[in-house]
């Protein structure tokens, strides 16, 4: 009982603070569309005073009530949306507020300086303070625009890349095979159906002949698949759907009432795997054969180099369960694992397939040149790698999480042909 009511204090607490921060924010930016204002009718600033402030104290209300309402009552779309929609125009109003931020800190100065003298640039300030609001609005208006477009059109951009990577080593029976290549679903953010139907069909519109899926199926909880898998359950390819489980899948970010609850979500979430008809791959391999010829696929849970990601996977169960055939292709999930241990464990892992990253969901790409702040952290990032003939291919990702959009960096089906040099 006491430790439920500390932690209820706790969160008080903490919603409390981030709900005090946004009205900050919005009393900030506030101070913006009133200097702009100024000259219009009483009516039109009434009308704009009331619709700004009910606006933004239903979202710090919801702020700080989040812990203690059921949300999801309002259905799981509009709830992503409405969240969603209260953090882009909290970045917005964070960006207004600088340029107001920076004008308050010279007006500061100028007040020190007008205690020991006679002011003279009261009337210019008067002036530059709209001109400053403007510049305010503006900044802000970058962001809110940017966002909601990359919600609503970027989201659900799904690009189909192309690769074609030749090998030596590669059996004859396979010189041509179509690998599509998915990764981080995460079913619990999708909030249009239709346009995730587009996706699949785009994916079987392409024929492939088989089909790999790297990782992160759900949020946190495998119950986010139940309405998606017959859906996804429709991909199907002459050699089979291959998959892996991601850092998200194991349920670790959120709290269960008891470990065997946890347990018990990733046993379900396997099951589903089973139930589309995923051959879900465990630190296993597996013989794909054709025409008498064969390739191993090889495939561990979560492995990440990086300390605050878990290190599920086993590189080396995966290898003793193969046959050690001279042509393997590996799926793990973090792209850092390729040469944290891949390259070292075995050069017969010709290719491996990862995903993870996102692209960050922001980011440019453009004439072969691509840049998103997630470099900073993995260097392979998204696309094509390769070292002494071995390669890794980052798959930016099917779906998104948190922010329920895409800005400059679209959601991706990997389409990879393998040749025979």
């Amino acid at each position: 009982m006491f430790s439920s009511i500390v932690s209820n204090l706790n969160k008080l607490f903490l919603f409390g603070l981030l709900g005090i921060i946004f009205f900050l924010f919005d009393l900030y930016a506030w101070q913006a569309f009133k200097t702009i204002s100024r000259d219009w009718s009483a009516k039109t600033r009434t009308i704009l005073f009331y619709s700004y402030w009910i606006l933004s104290l239903s979202f710090v209300l919801m702020i700080i009530l989040r812990p203690y309402i059921e949300l999801e009552k309002l259905g799981s779309t509009t709830l992503i949306l409405v969240q969603v929609f209260g953090v882009i125009l909290f970045i917005a109003k964070f960006f207004a507020a600088l340029p107001l931020l920076l004008e308050d800190a010279f007006r500061g100065i100028e007040w020190l300086v007008g205690l020991f003298g006679k002011n003279s640039a009261e009337n210019i300030m008067s002036e530059r303070r709209k001109f400053i609001s403007i510049t305010s609005l503006t900044v802000g208006a970058l962001p809110l625009i940017g966002m909601t477009w990359g919600l609503i059109k970027g989201a659900h951009n799904y690009k189909t890349r192309k690769l074609n990577l030749t090998f030596n080593e590669l059996p004859l029976s396979f010189d041509g095979i179509k690998i599509v290549q998915l990764s981080d679903i995460h079913s619990g953010s999708f909030w249009d159906r239709k346009a995730v139907e587009k996706g699949i069909k785009k994916v079987m519109d392409l024929k492939p002949d088989v089909i790999f899926f790297t990782g992160d199926l759900v949020n946190n909880k495998a119950e986010e698949m139940e309405s998606w898998k017959e859906l996804f359950g429709s991909l199907k390819a002459p050699l089979g759907v291959y998959s892996i489980l991601g850092n998200h899948d194991y349920g670790d970010y959120v709290s269960w009432n008891s470990i065997d609850d946890k347990i018990k979500n990733l046993e379900k979430l396997k099951s589903i795997h089973a139930e589309m008809g995923w051959n879900l791959l465990n630190n296993q391999a597996v013989s794909i054969e054709k025409n008498g010829e064969s390739i191993e696929v090889l495939g561990v849970e979560n492995w990440s180099a990086k300390g605050n990601f878990p290190k599920y996977g086993s590189l080396t169960k995966a290898i003793e369960s193969s046959s050690n055939s001279a042509f393997q292709i590996l799926l793990s999930h973090d792209p850092s694992h390729w040469k944290a241990e891949v390259l070292k464990a075995s050069k017969n892992i010709k290719l491996t397939l990862s995903g993870h990253t996102h692209g960050f969901q922001f980011g440019i790409e453009t004439h072969g040149w691509q840049w998103s702040p997630v470099k900073y952290m993995y260097p392979e990032w998204a696309g094509k790698y390769e070292k002494d003939g071995q390669y890794l291919y980052v798959n930016r990702g099917f779906g998104y999480i948190g922010y329920p959009g895409r800005i400059g960096i679209d959601p991706e089906i990997t389409l990879i042909t393998l040749q025979k040099s």
